[in-house]
């Protein structure tokens, strides 16, 4: 089982700044994507913005956001 990274809130009385938040990826059906364990893909479905259906050739899989190891191309 994989462990979550805990989330550390920002306390107002802080006397360091917030960090930013990362931008959110958006994938669009048709677009180009390179993923590191699988590699380069095409976006054939999107469930809005919580999940993406990639065509690897081989294969098809479900990515789930965070997206992580996937990029456009």
């Amino acid at each position: 089982m994989k462990k979550t990274e805990a989330v550390r809130r920002h306390l107002p009385t802080s006397p360091f700044k917030a960090r930013a938040e990362a931008p959110r990826k958006h994938f669009s059906v048709g677009e180009r994507v390179t993923h590191d364990a699988y590699g380069l893909g095409r976006v054939v479905g999107a469930e809005g913005d919580s999940a993406v259906t990639v065509d690897f050739g081989s294969r098809q899989e479900r990515i789930v956001e965070p997206y992580t190891g996937m990029y456009p191309l």
